[in-house]
């Protein structure tokens, strides 16, 4: 595995990372990060898209976190999306609650709803999850997909089969 201290060929105050960004480099190059410009979770683990220092846009790469050695810049980028705490003891504190209690009702087939449909699929989270809409209830939940491949699998089916795009070269036509 490659070291993540800061060669002689990067400036010390120039963020690096060992991810190169394009695959000709080698595994003992380093490369300085302009900017951050996103981040995902897959497969459980942080990946941020990074523009990388006298690169194109079109050389940005998504790299684990683990390969990155910037922590003022992760530290920057994730600032931006801090919500500010509401100010005030006891104000504060009922504001939190109320958000707590919000947060704990029932989703999915806790609800004790019967499935309408599936409008949407995510892995997002690292797990596949479906976006079910629920008969007589115009809110939708997020359901795990074990969830509902083993409640409901005729719903799974239906919509994938709505999904599935039948492709002819042309119209066969046969002639007894």
């Amino acid at each position: 595995m490659v070291k993540n201290d800061i060669s002689a060929r990067a400036k010390e105050d120039a963020p690096v990372a060992t991810a190169a960004p394009t695959p000709s480099s080698s595994a003992a190059e380093e490369f300085s990060v302009e900017k951050i410009l996103d981040k995902r979770t897959r497969n459980g683990k942080t990946e941020y898209l990074l523009k990388w220092k006298g690169y194109n846009e079109e050389d940005n790469t998504w790299e684990p976190e683990e390969n990155l050695d910037c922590p003022d810049l992760i530290a920057a980028f994730e600032a931006q999306f801090e919500i500010a705490a509401p100010s005030g003891g006891e104000d504060a504190d009922k504001s939190k609650r109320k958000n707590i209690v919000e947060d704990n009702r029932p989703r999915g087939f806790d609800r004790g709803l019967e499935p309408e449909k599936i409008v949407g699929a995510t892995d997002a989270s690292g797990e596949l999850m479906f976006l079910m809409m629920w008969k007589d209830c115009k809110e939708a939940d997020l359901v795990p997909a074990n969830q509902v491949n083993a409640r409901c699998p005729e719903v799974v089916i239906s919509y994938y089969e709505k999904k599935i795009q039948w492709f002819c070269k042309t119209p066969v036509i046969e002639l007894d």
